[in-house]
């Protein structure tokens, strides 16, 4: 009896699985109905829940889910049984159908829960149908374009921050700048409201130097969090994407270029210069692969302060090298090219896109 329940119970979740990924291939429903109407509850609630914390909670539960896996590997005191035989009477034919069948209702209410709490933000038309930009293929002239402009708001934006003296903010507030600029961007398009707030350094950063992220976003708990370790000009930006997120972009492109709207909204010179700095390196990367020559002219025209922040990045990434970082971005890249995202962590690089056909409608970045 207690099987027959088990069973029953697995196959109502794969139906509602099913019917989850059905509904998800209507882009014009997802924005309409699920991105309008279903995520603001579940986003608001999650937010009002978790973000008065002072730390991650969700960060807590992530350790605490990869302590429930490695569990059973480790060996117990007094246990004299080698783990290889333990592992192979607790998994004969039956004990294995049993597992087998647990692991997929846990896997399918997490399925279900992260695209219920977010992840069917995927499917939706997204920032390019909002402000009902031209998406087109970009030519190197594009690029070449886009790069002149970035390279002097870069250069303009450091200039600034040098002639004020400008003191990095403490993490608490940073938070209240990028706070502040969505409040601003609310102004002009209002979708970008952000309230309630949950914004958190993250518990993992020392992790996340050897892994290679600078922040996150986490789709259970609705919180926000920063690599607070990674070099302070990085921050700003990070923090303005992950937000993005929190507001229902999830495509790393669209919030890339959320952030980019957030933070041109303010006159923050500090949030400007990550954010072009950010943009600069994304367009440039684009030009390096049509024309070399020219994305390396572009990259001289930087200023000697903004090639010194540039190789500050360059030598903490090097400092904090290892094998990890590949394996991590090689999943990352697969998860997200299960998710609209073909390009895998490339897709970061295609905000340059975004931009140029914001700056042909508009002509502003």
């Amino acid at each position: 009896m207690k099987r027959k329940k088990s069973l029953v119970f697995t196959l109502v979740l794969v139906v509602i699985a099913i019917l989850m990924h059905i509904y998800s291939n209507d882009s014009t429903r997802v924005e309409n109905q699920y991105y309008n109407h279903i995520y603001p509850i579940f986003s608001s609630l999650l937010r009002y829940a978790f973000g008065w914390l002072p730390f991650s909670f969700g960060d807590i539960i992530y350790g605490l889910v990869i302590l429930w896996l490695l569990a059973p590997l480790i060996p117990r005191r007094g246990n004299k049984e080698k783990l290889i035989e333990k592992i192979k009477r607790k998994f004969n034919r039956q004990n294995l159908l049993t597992w087998f069948f647990k692991t997929s209702r846990i896997l399918l209410i997490v399925y279900i829960v992260f695209n219920l709490f977010w992840g069917i933000n995927y499917n939706r038309k997204g920032i390019a149908y909002q402000l009902q930009l031209k998406m087109a293929k970009y030519t190197t002239g594009d690029l070449q374009m886009i790069n002149g402009l970035l390279v002097e708001k870069v250069n303009n934006c450091k200039d600034g921050l040098v002639k004020q003296n400008f003191q990095y903010p403490s993490k608490r507030r940073l938070f209240k700048k990028v706070q502040n600029t969505y409040a601003e961007a609310e102004k002009i398009y209002p979708f970008l409201q952000y309230r309630p707030v949950s914004l958190k350094p993250s518990l993992w950063s020392w992790l996340g130097n050897y892994m290679g992220f600078t922040g996150y976003y986490n789709p259970f708990t609705g919180e926000a969090q920063v690599n607070t370790l990674v070099p302070k000009f990085l921050q700003p930006f990070t923090t303005c994407h992950e937000v993005a997120h929190q507001l229902g972009y999830a495509k790393e492109m669209e919030a890339n270029f959320v952030g980019y709207l957030a933070a041109t909204a303010s006159k923050d010179t500090l949030l400007l210069y990550s954010v072009y700095l950010d943009l600069f390196m994304y367009s440039n990367r684009n030009l390096f692969a049509t024309d070399s020559v020219s994305a390396k002219s572009f990259r001289q025209k930087l200023s000697p302060s903004v090639m010194g922040d540039l190789n500050e990045w360059r030598k903490f990434s090097s400092e904090h090298r290892s094998f990890i970082e590949p394996v991590f971005k090689w999943v990352y890249g697969k998860y997200l090219q299960g998710n609209q995202q073909p390009q895998g962590v490339l897709s970061y690089d295609e905000v340059t896109g975004f931009l140029i056909a914001y700056y042909k409608q508009f002509g502003k970045i």
